[in-house]
């Protein structure tokens, strides 16, 4: 039998992976500004690829994690490793704005998308106390992607063009990622299989799964949580620059959201090992929907700082705690695949977020009804939460019956 302690060391993988992924895909903001300027692409060209991001990776994320339940992460995250490199490489060669939103946007986007739900899955197979922290630690590497992968990528702007620059990053990509991939092992057969529920018969599938309330209700809240703070995270920065904060303070207001975030990852994290996954959610879910609405009042940038370090310790902590929600109903055996599936519904509330706002903004002529747009989907996702059934017994997964 493995050694259970591994699991550790397959948290600090997630964690290293999925900061590498993250960090790389999110480089497109430090490359578009001189992207556009150097190709003559619009910003609306080069931003899409942004978009396709968000939608190739929640799409690719259910069939990756699904596959993962059948053959293990390890491969999985391999070809995802070669692929996000060959997509980062591939951009840097693109000639026109096409070429560039299906290699950086479509292609990049699968490959990102084979991270998260795999290693996640993993993890929680690995782990049977503190799933709740080791969740969160895993998360905590898409935090620290912009505190060291954005750096990285504006140092590199400032020493050649975006296109060398680029291929520097994929570089990196393959020889951290493709090495990582291959220390990380499936969870030992013992431990999955006595979590797994009763005989094989009374086992569900995921066309069951997606059918019952447990998941329906899962998935609902993930996309609300996720359309409440996707429009604030993008917007946030432009709204205090419409309220006479200078453009470089504007940008920290971001920054001490993300540094806030990784504490909620752990804060609430480890709260849910200790009272509850149910309750810590809908506690931090409450929290996100009211700092949302708190955004409205902000105008001066200490101001900014306090509802944006709240808002972020909030949605930054709930976030993980959807995987613990799914391994609790589903059991390990179809995990990957479950999780997967909710987090491709919720990327659909992170991709519409932004262009909501913009649209909000464009027709009222100021940010104050996004906010409050956002403040009314986080207390529709509590709403949403409440509604979460009893916790199945280990012997008895949930079925459609147990739900109607």
């Amino acid at each position: 039998m493995r050694d259970p302690r591994y699991g550790w060391v397959m948290v600090a993988l997630g964690a290293f992976m999925t900061c590498i992924a993250i960090g790389a895909m999110f480089s497109l903001a430090v490359f578009l500004r001189p992207i556009t300027e150097s190709t003559g692409w619009s910003t609306t060209a080069v931003s899409g690829a942004m978009t396709l991001n968000f939608l190739a990776m929640g799409a690719a994320g259910f069939g990756w994690g699904a596959l993962s339940d059948r053959i293990g992460p390890r491969p999985v995250v391999l070809a995802g490793a070669v692929l996000l490199g060959l997509g980062l490489f591939l951009a840097s060669h693109a000639q026109t704005a096409l070429e560039f939103q299906l290699s950086f946007g479509l292609l990049v986007g699968v490959a990102v998308g084979s991270f998260f739900s795999p290693m996640i899955a993993a993890v929680m197979g690995w782990i049977s106390q503190h799933r709740g922290l080791a969740v969160s630690l895993v998360s905590v590497g898409v935090g620290v992607a912009p505190m060291t992968m954005s750096p990285f990528a504006a140092w590199l702007i400032t020493q050649m063009d975006w296109r060398a620059a680029q291929q520097i990053i994929a570089m990196l990509v393959w020889a951290t990622l493709v090495p990582a991939a291959l220390f990380v092992r499936r969870p030992p057969a013992a431990q999955a299989g006595a979590e797994q529920g009763g005989p094989a018969g009374t086992q569900m599938n995921l066309r069951e799964a997606f059918v019952s309330f447990p998941f329906i209700v899962l998935a609902f809240t993930f996309f609300a949580c996720c359309a409440a703070h996707a429009g604030p995270i993008f917007h946030t920065i432009s709204y205090a620059m419409t309220c006479g904060i200078a453009p470089l303070a504007a940008v920290t207001i971001y920054s001490v959201e993300g540094l806030a975030g990784l504490g909620g990852r752990l804060a609430l994290g480890v709260a849910a090992d200790r009272l509850g996954v149910k309750r810590v959610l809908i506690a931090g879910l409450v929290i996100q929907a009211l700092a949302a609405f708190a955004f409205i009042q902000a105008s001066q940038i200490s101001e900014f700082y306090a509802v944006a370090a709240t808002f972020g310790f909030a949605y930054g902590g709930v976030m993980p705690l959807y995987a613990v929600l799914a391994r609790e109903y589903f059991g390990q055996r179809i995990l990957g695949g479950v999780f997967g599936a909710a987090a491709m519904v919720s990327s659909l509330g992170m991709a519409a977020g932004p262009a909501i706002g913009g649209w909000i903004f464009d027709a009222f002529g100021a940010y104050r009804w996004m906010y409050l747009y956002s403040g009314a989907i986080g207390l529709g996702a509590v709403a949403i939460a409440l509604a979460f059934p009893p916790f199945p017994k280990k012997e008895t997964p949930w079925r459609m019956s147990t739900a109607s």
